[in-house]
């Protein structure tokens, strides 16, 4: 498909479905708002419609009159709508359609709910062809198998469920300021929350499983039994990694209810989606309880955000903090808005949330040059990055791999790459912009959401040619890759 490529809008000119939202949110008139903001009906008309900007005198009185932060205003859904739609039609199978990004500016402003619609289907669509690509596989290898198709993936739904809320959730913060209070943490809170368990839950016991038991032999590094009240732990976890399983387990049991209303009120219905949506929001608990807020948001900002450092002091790992970092949306006691994503070594993501504006997109295919892939080449080093990106936005980036032990000999090991990053005017903010010149646009390294959404055609580690060019492909001539013909 051709996407013909338009001129970069202001910010705040797709503010207008978020105006609306709000006021309808509050069952207010456009002529009540119009008079509470000093204007007229006419113009708030043609602000909700995205045909006038608005100052920032008229946003700081929005803001203050709806109760929401600037931030939060300024960082519309409307710049994740739009980048998602950009991916979904940047699919080979819309090749024969002539939309163009004004097209899908207009939606994402102007009909959110139509652009959510549409994704909701290519999300079904991807889905689908994935697992029927799998399929095709297995019976290559197997023969016939039996096939259940399934739409959207959990993990997405999931994933933009936390997206819409921010990813953070002031009941499970207060459910856990509760069980914390309760437990009496302090130094040694491992110690503390196996007497806390078989102290609240009546019958409940703690067990270390050795590693030759048969479900660690399969694989399983917690397992609560219902029935014989036990709750079992593998001796292969580290005692950080056994804290964190035991505060998991402390969520599903003492929040639950909290856990569930989030749920309903995210319309996580499905089976695998709602357990799975579970399983995150007990993590987030378990963050929550190891890591309060309060004292995490004071000691991040005490030593600027340096992320072993934290690990140190609430003897958490890498990700864990990371993961905490980007949950720090309390209002009147925010931190910097961070994105975070972990990818594999072959580039799948499995973990992504963004509070920064950075898209990331939905399905993968990330741009490699990206920091987040490169620190696979030196492990467990911090790296840095002030990245570029295709609209003129800027962003500084840590990224380091981590490794995930099998525990014992002859048991493989799992690689990962943890990003974290934020609008680069908070750069100066974190440990990691010193010594940088983050004032300089030469020493941005130019980076793009993935390469069917990036314009640059002078990128060398260009994998598929961008949608708003047709292929000029010369078999005598070679550019910088085979999608750039030479000039």
């Amino acid at each position: 498909m051709q996407i013909k490529p338009a001129k970069r809008k202001h910010r705040n000119r797709r503010l207008g479905s978020t105006v609306r939202r709000l006021r309808r949110n509050q069952g207010m008139t456009q002529v009540r708002l119009a008079e509470e903001l000093g204007i007229s009906a006419p113009y708030l008309n043609l602000i909700e419609h995205n045909q006038r900007s608005i100052p920032a005198e008229l946003l700081v009185k929005f803001a203050d009159l709806f109760g929401v932060e600037l931030r939060d205003l300024l960082n519309s859904d409307d710049d994740r709508l739009l980048s998602d739609l950009m991916e979904a039609f940047g699919d080979v199978s819309f090749g024969e359609h002539d939309v163009t990004n004004i097209d899908l500016n207009d939606i994402a402003g102007a009909h959110p709910v139509v652009a959510r619609a549409i994704l909701s289907l290519y999300d079904e669509y991807r889905g689908v062809k994935s697992d029927l690509a799998a399929l095709s596989e297995k019976r290559s290898l197997e023969g016939e198998t039996k096939f259940v198709a399934n739409s959207t993936l959990p993990s997405d739904a999931v994933s933009d469920f936390i997206q819409d809320n921010s990813n953070y959730f002031p009941s499970l913060e207060d459910a856990a300021t509760r069980v914390r209070a309760e437990a009496g943490l302090s130094a040694d809170p491992y110690r503390e929350l196996i007497a806390y368990v078989e102290r609240r839950f009546e019958g409940i016991s703690v067990a270390i499983l050795p590693a030759a038991a048969r479900s660690i032999r399969h694989g399983t590094i917690r397992r609560f039994d219902p029935v014989s009240r036990t709750l079992a732990i593998s001796e292969l976890l580290s005692l950080k990694a056994r804290k964190f399983q035991i505060a998991h387990q402390i969520g599903l049991m003492g929040a639950s209810k909290e856990i569930e209303k989030l749920l309903d009120a995210g319309d996580l219905i499905e089976g695998e989606t709602r357990a799975l949506g579970r399983v995150a929001l007990a993590n987030y608990f378990a963050a929550a309880l190891l890591m309060p807020y309060e004292e995490f948001l004071s000691a991040a900002q005490n030593v600027r955000y340096d992320v072993e450092m934290l690990e140190h002091r609430f003897d958490v790992s890498f990700e864990q903090v990371c993961h905490r970092l980007t949950t720090l949306h309390k209002p009147g006691q925010q931190g910097i808005p961070f994105h975070m994503l972990r990818v594999d070594i072959a580039g799948n993501t499995s973990k992504r949330f963004s509070a920064s504006g950075l898209q990331i997109p939905r399905h993968g295919g990330a741009c490699p040059r990206w920091n987040v892939y490169s620190a696979f080449m030196t492990p467990g080093r911090i790296h840095t990055q002030l990245g570029q990106w295709p609209d003129g936005s800027s962003y500084f980036c840590i990224a380091r791999s981590v490794r995930k032990r099998g525990g014992r000999y002859g048991v493989s090991e799992s690689y990962y790459s943890i990003g974290l990053g934020c609008d680069s005017r908070y750069a100066a903010d974190l440990v990691y912009g010193d010594g940088l010149d983050l004032d300089d646009p030469a020493k941005a390294v130019p980076v793009g959401i993935s390469c069917r959404t990036c314009e640059r055609m002078d990128c060398r580690q260009r994998a598929f040619p961008p949608m708003n060019h047709r292929l000029d492909i010369d078999e005598n001539s070679r550019g910088l890759s085979a999608y750039v013909t030479a000039r």
